[in-house]
């Protein structure tokens, strides 16, 4: 008898954004926006001290300080990679200074972004799901021995449908979220990068279970205000070692930010729109 397990999604509704400081807006806008093709949303944070970048139904919260990085990469889908490529081409020249760089592969394209954080962008395809357009994953570096004890985090801890799986022959927790997003935590034998703040917002549909246990064993780093918590310490259950740290913004859904729509341009379009103008040495009009 079928048990249709695919159906489950656990208790992790979505990761909404992932929050990565960065020290030139200038430089944000011209990789995020100009170069990635994200829209920069009309609505909330529009001044030169944050930027929020919306990527189809997620986010990419870029407040003004000192720059942090993630250890991995973040996995994300775009609508096409050929002028996804034209548009990294038209962005070089003004990023040269930086860490930006960026090389094309066979399914995807690797770039790292000016601050150092690798991003892998591919186009839709039947293993996201409906996903056409945003944040399908994040990869984080993990020490060795830790895959496991990560899986059970969230397994016990947040309700998470959560497995440990072998690929290349290093142990992956691989955490699935909603129904095309997931977080993976590669073991890794490199020293580990240490952590910086970073931070990611996720929704959940039981909020009280995971508060009661990270609050029960002093775990909680922001107390619940606004429908939502933080904690930052990945935790053995059966230990209560810590073996990773990495800020959750955790949300339920009550909180007012819940199902927001998303404005999303057509950066194709505009590109093919902007190219078509300037060929035809037009100025190009709305």
């Amino acid at each position: 008898m079928a048990d249709y397990i695919e159906e489950d999604v656990g208790n992790i509704v979505s990761l909404e954004h992932i929050n990565l400081q960065v020290p030139d807006q200038a430089h944000a806008i011209l990789f995020y926006i100009v170069g990635l093709g994200l829209t920069r949303d009309p609505y909330l944070n529009v001044g030169l001290g944050n930027m929020w970048a919306n990527i189809g139904e997620q986010q990419f919260h870029l407040p003004t300080r000192g720059p942090q990085r993630i250890a991995g990469h973040i996995g994300v889908v775009l609508p096409e990679l050929d002028t996804l490529r034209e548009r990294l081409s038209a962005v070089e020249l003004s990023l040269k200074e930086t860490q930006f760089s960026w090389s094309t592969s066979a399914d995807h394209v690797t770039i790292t972004c000016p601050w150092g954080n690798e991003f892998r962008c591919y186009a839709g395809a039947p293993n996201f799901g409906d996903m056409a357009q945003g944040i399908a994953y994040v990869e984080f570096t993990v020490p060795e021995g830790a895959a496991a004890a990560i899986a059970r985090f969230y397994q016990n801890v947040l309700e998470a449908s959560a497995r440990v799986e072998k690929d290349s022959l290093k142990p992956v927790a691989e955490v699935l979220i909603g129904r095309n997003q997931r977080l993976r935590f590669r073991e890794s034998a490199g020293p580990a990068v240490p952590y910086d703040g970073h931070h990611i917002a996720i929704y959940v549909a039981n909020f009280s279970r995971p508060y009661h246990f990270l609050k029960t064993h002093g775990l909680i780093s922001e107390e619940v205000r606004n429908h939502q918590f933080r904690f930052k310490s990945l935790v053995d259950p059966d230990t209560e070692r810590v073996v990773f740290l990495l800020e959750h913004e955790v949300r339920s859904l009550h909180h007012p930010m819940f199902h927001r729509h998303f404005v999303n341009r057509d950066p194709t379009q505009s590109q093919r729109n902007y190219k078509r103008g300037r060929d035809a040495s037009i100025p190009f009009r709305r």
